[in-house]
């Protein structure tokens, strides 16, 4: 398992992943985590990981890596005034307590119970993406706060469940509220956050002491995987984000939901 062949390309495989993620994610204006989680389902079955792992590792690691994303994310968004920080006073501890939720869910489902739940929530966000208008709205505010705390800890446990940050979830709420787009994705940046820090810290916790991990875990956190997805992501990202400017918006959403469509299908089966 610790062979220095098999430690190079699975660095390799790791570090590809990041790559294509973070491309994806530039391309498509989406959090990383939803293109991280099902490359690695890729990469570490490609790896003959334990199958009953890779939902707890892919999940996992996906979390972790959105921990310095996110940050930057918040920086730039932050310094543009892009962030609603009153929203997240209200919001902040109902997603904490979602995360907190899932994360307790996480430790006694199998890995199969992750598949689907990640299978099922991007073939919907793959549905609003490919059939819904651009901009639309179906309420001309956001509702009530009791409304929003349970769209908030919604938002956390299934996240946290899939391995996504804020914005996959975030921005379709906010916005179908009639919130404006750019304010949504900064302050989405913040609530992915607040998922991925308990998130991560939990699949450590859930994972610790297991037998039959790949190399360089702690828990279901594969530190490799974090550092070299995050490093190369990081860097891949404003690529994709150039290439954006080239393509019709409306394409972008359609290929991100025909992305995600086959995805989903792919988990399914």
């Amino acid at each position: 398992m610790h062979d220095p062949s098999f430690l190079a390309l699975f660095a390799l495989g790791l570090l590809l992943t990041g790559c294509v993620s973070g491309f994806l994610a530039g391309l498509l204006g989406v959090g990383g985590g939803i293109v991280v989680v099902p490359v690695l389902y890729i990469v570490l079955s490609a790896f003959d990981v334990d199958s009953d792992l890779i939902p707890f590792i892919a999940v996992g690691t996906s979390l972790a890596t959105i921990i310095p994303t996110s940050i930057q994310s918040f920086r730039t968004h932050h310094a543009r005034g892009s962030v609603d920080i009153e929203l997240l006073k209200w919001w902040a501890p109902f997603v904490a307590i979602g995360v907190v939720l899932g994360v307790t869910i996480a430790a006694f489902v199998d890995g199969d119970v992750l598949t689907l739940v990640f299978a099922v929530v991007a073939l919907v966000v793959a549905g609003y993406m490919l059939f819904s208008p651009e901009g639309a709205h179906v309420a001309p505010r956001l509702p009530g706060r009791t409304i929003q705390a349970l769209l908030a800890g919604g938002i956390g446990t299934i996240s946290s469940m899939m391995g996504i940050g804020g914005g996959t979830l975030t921005v379709p709420v906010l916005s179908l509220a009639s919130y404006p787009v750019r304010r949504a994705v900064g302050t989405a940046s913040v609530v992915g956050l607040i998922i991925a820090v308990p998130g991560a810290l939990g699949f450590v916790i859930n994972g610790w002491g297991k037998t039959d991990l790949p190399p360089f875990s702690l828990g279901h956190v594969n530190l490799a995987g974090f550092v070299l997805i995050a490093a190369s992501s990081m860097f891949f990202a404003p690529l994709g984000a150039r290439a954006a400017h080239a393509l019709e918006p409306k394409w972008l959403r359609r290929l991100f939901g025909v992305f995600l469509a086959i995805t989903s299908i792919k988990m399914m089966t």
